[in-house]
């Protein structure tokens, strides 16, 4: 029996390798499948190590506290529900046991004006403590001091994406910027983050102080951002905030609450969930493109069956069995996908390199996405042999010797 599959496969290499042209175009559906897959699945893999990586720098016991409750489609915020939220609330919140940093934050979207030039980004009120919690460098120049701060001075700091909108090759420090019709002194330039899923380097900041009383003249906050002693203890801090807000603003039990509370975890288990999700959707349309070489490889085989009709016959006649002629067409089938398996992962893995040399974009090429789409297009060899094998072992040896 050991014989019949060596002899099988010998058969089925000499019909490779005597028909080239034909067997390449039969394999290129499997090539280009594979390839796909390969590609598209290390493709999202290097997004989401870019995410995972960008987002490292956040603090992953960190927690979000905004005005308004949880929206449900079709319902509007309350009059007042997005200001929910007062300069007093974080001053308590401040005073929390398992709390290492907290900070206010107002946010805005408004137009910097520098001669003439302008951009528009996200204007923000915040804390020196907001710098510590999002791990911020300063690249040139400084942060402001208590002095400043205290005094509501019209001082900024601005990311990379602001100072060369608005500056381009000239150094922004000591210059002044136009916001909302007031004067600000640019005294750092943040150090260069880059882009994630938004520009990290896109925001103009500003001390709290003087948004709040200078340039708004209001005493709610756009969001409150804080950071717990250890992640162990982080859904007791929102336990402990969630009580200390109800009580200030006077919920009643069985109420909903007028402010929603996130945090790093559930913002990073959400968004990975996201790009995994996106990597197995490129990898299922790419995988299309095999069961279309499967189709490919079933085609060919079907011809070749009618081509070697009176072989068939010939084998039929001097005792090859049912088992015999199903088992030789079968290997050959699986033999045109095993090549066009191996073929698609070099080209793949080529193309994944490639990518990744040519631009800023992260490859991944990791073990899975290469062993699935191989063993899937074997698999896809064996069904679609299927159907061919059966009709060969079912030909009549007579008829198949008098075909022509």
């Amino acid at each position: 029996m050991t014989n019949i599959y060596i002899e099988s496969i010998v058969m089925a290499f000499q019909s490779l390798f005597s028909n080239k042209m034909r067997s390449l175009l039969t394999m290129l559906g499997i090539i280009i499948g594979v390839a796909a897959v390969i590609t598209l699945m290390s493709l999202g893999y290097g997004v989401q190590k870019d995410i995972e990586k960008n987002m490292a720098g956040l603090a992953n016991n960190e927690i979000a506290v905004m005005p308004g409750g949880i929206r449900k489609p079709g319902i509007r915020l309350s009059p007042g529900a997005a200001h929910s939220l007062s300069y007093k609330d974080y001053e308590a919140i401040k005073k929390l046991p398992n709390i290492r940093y907290a900070t206010p934050l107002l946010n805005f979207t408004y137009t910097a004006v520098n001669k003439n030039r302008n951009w528009t980004t996200a204007v923000s009120g915040v804390t020196a403590e907001y710098a510590i919690l999002q791990n911020m460098k300063i690249e040139r120049g400084r942060f402001w001091n208590d002095e400043e701060y205290n005094h509501r001075k019209r001082v900024c700091v601005i990311g990379h994406t602001v100072a060369n909108a608005l500056f381009r090759n000239e150094s922004p420090i000591g210059k002044k910027i136009r916001i909302q019709g007031n004067s600000f002194t640019v005294i750092g330039v943040t150090k260069e983050k880059g882009f994630t899923y938004f520009d990290q380097d896109d925001f103009i900041f500003c001390p709290f102080t003087t948004m709040q009383e200078r340039m708004l003249g209001v005493n709610f906050v756009s969001r409150i951002v804080l950071n717990g002693t250890s992640s162990d203890i982080l859904l007791q801090v929102e336990k402990d905030v969630t009580n200390l807000l109800r009580t200030r603003h006077g919920i009643l039990p069985g109420r909903e609450n007028d402010f929603t509370i996130q945090n790093s975890k559930e913002i990073l288990a959400a968004i990975e969930a996201n790009t995994r999700t996106l990597t197995l959707f490129l990898g299922s349309i790419a995988a299309i493109s095999l069961l279309v070489g499967g189709i490919g490889i079933m085609n060919i085989m079907l011809v070749s069956v009618t081509e070697r009709t009176k072989e068939i016959g010939i084998r039929k006649a001097i005792g090859a069995t049912y088992g015999m002629i199903i088992t030789q067409f079968l290997i050959e089938s699986i033999t045109v996908s095993l090549a066009g398996g191996v073929l698609g992962i070099l080209l793949g893995v080529l193309i994944s390199m490639g990518i990744s040399l040519v631009s800023a974009v992260s490859v991944v090429i990791s073990p899975v996405p290469i062993t699935g789409s191989f063993l899937f297009s074997v698999i896809l060899g064996l069904i679609f042999g299927v159907y061919p094998a059966r009709k060969a072992a079912k030909l009549d040896p007579i008829e198949a010797l008098h075909y022509e």
